[in-house]
C-alpha cells in the first residue's frame, strides 16, 4: 500500500498497557475491509499505533475510532478497578 498520509500516536498507560493493547489489537485483527493499514506494537512503557492511508479521510476515520477504542477501554478497566 502506498500510503499518502500517516500518524503515530504513543500512548502510555502504565499497567493498563497490556490489556488495552490486546483489545485494539483484537479489533484490528478481526477489520478486513479496513481501507487504511495499521500496525501496532507493545513494549514496557508504550502502545505505538501506526496508521497509513491512501486518503484523509479514512486516516481521520480510523484516528476517531482508535482514540474512543482506547477509551473505552480504560474506561472499561477502570470501572472494575483492575
Amino acid at each position: 500500500m502506498t500510503s499518502n498520509y500517516s500518524a503515530k500516536i504513543k500512548i502510555s498507560a502504565g499497567k493498563k498497557n497490556k490489556a488495552i493493547f490486546k483489545s485494539l489489537e483484537t479489533d484490528n485483527k478481526f477489520y478486513d475491509e479496513n481501507p487504511t493499514q495499521t500496525k501496532m506494537s507493545l513494549d514496557k512503557d508504550n502502545i505505538t499505533i501506526l496508521i497509513d492511508a491512501q486518503e484523509l479521510s479514512h486516516l481521520r476515520a480510523n484516528l476517531n475510532s482508535t482514540l474512543r477504542l482506547l477509551q473505552t477501554s480504560n474506561d472499561a478497566i477502570e470501572s472494575v478497578k483492575i
